[in-house]
């Protein structure tokens, strides 16, 4: 059995959530916004937004919560065939690329949107995945 470092898995899951602040927030934050339908220079639709958000980042942090637990046993598990840094890898590759990619295409937008919302979407998770990886095999 797995011995789990619970200190650590919630400490990556509040990374996350910075991590995602950032990506979503200052990085891409205006590109996102226009994808999903919210002009970033109306600032009372944001504050609109905004308001009602507590409910939703409590709700992404149980799911992040989740993903960490389950990717520190998947990582854990076969750190010594593959590595933590491959193994994630090898998990973006496979389930988060075509998840995403399989979400993106079958949406009503311009095909360049598509693509914007892809790559925002596999970029945050390519490098939280790393992040996640690296943390673990260096203190899972």
């Amino acid at each position: 059995m797995i011995e789990v470092n619970y200190l650590l898995v919630i400490g990556l899951a509040l990374l996350s959530m910075v991590i995602g602040a950032v990506w979503y927030g200052p990085l891409f934050g205006a590109r996102w916004m226009e994808l999903n339908g919210v002009d970033p220079s109306d600032k009372e639709a944001i504050k609109k937004m905004q308001k009602g958000m507590m409910q939703t980042y409590v709700l992404q942090f149980v799911l992040i919560l989740l993903e960490v637990w389950v990717l520190y046993h998947y990582v854990i598990g076969a750190i010594d065939e593959m590595g933590a840094l491959s193994n994630v890898l090898w998990i973006w590759a496979g389930f988060i690329v075509p998840t995403l990619a399989a979400a993106s295409m079958w949406t009503t937008e311009a095909p360049k949107d598509k693509r914007a919302r892809f790559l925002i979407q596999a970029g945050y998770n390519l490098v939280l995945f790393l992040v996640l990886g690296y943390a673990i095999g260096a203190w899972g």
